[in-house]
């Protein structure tokens, strides 16, 4: 099985299969454009601009499961999102990452990469580590979605190949999808 299989919708409702996007590599990010880490879309923008012509799509899903920072519809997303970050990359409907209602697509990739912790060689990392543990220890369990702005790599068949939590930036991960490219 592979992502493939998943339909979504856009942030204007229109239904996408998955498999529209074959032979990309992707990575796919859950989003909050009111969350401290939507300086992440900056980069995000940029890592797009830089390598969309060579196959790469920027798949961002907004979510409002993280401390209510997504909390407009999607067409005040989209507006926000367009016009404070200049984001170009596909915006697909709001969506829940984490719990029972969370969409199939995020489901499949949380069992397909689980959770590896986060980067204790780093501030960030620590600070997030420490933030859930003790505020919300139900998100720290397990393998879901932790919080916004959590990157899943997929290569070009469709299979994930990597997960990177919220506090890892996306330039970091750069190499990585230099090497599917």
């Amino acid at each position: 099985m592979s992502i493939y299989h998943y339909q979504v919708n856009t942030i204007d409702g229109s239904s996408v299969p998955l498999s529209a996007y074959q032979g990309k590599i992707l990575v796919i990010v859950n989003t909050a454009s009111q969350c401290s880490y939507s300086r992440q879309f900056a980069d995000i923008q940029q890592l797009y601009d830089s390598y969309r012509e060579q196959g790469l799509e920027i798949l961002a899903f907004p979510c409002n499961q993280f401390n209510d920072k997504e909390p407009g519809s999607n067409a005040e997303v989209e507006q926000y999102c367009r016009g404070n970050f200049g984001v170009t990359f596909p915006l697909f409907e709001k969506i829940e990452v984490r719990g029972q209602s969370a969409h199939p697509l995020f489901q499949y990739l949380t069992q397909q990469a689980p959770f590896q912790g986060f980067d204790l060689q780093t501030s960030n990392g620590q600070w997030m580590d420490n933030f859930l543990q003790n505020k919300y220890p139900d998100i720290y369990a397990g393998d879901g979605v932790k919080w916004n702005f959590s990157k899943f790599v997929i290569d070009r068949h469709g299979h994930v190949q990597a997960r990177f939590e919220t506090t890892m930036e996306i330039m970091d991960i750069e190499p990585v999808i230099q090497s599917l490219l």
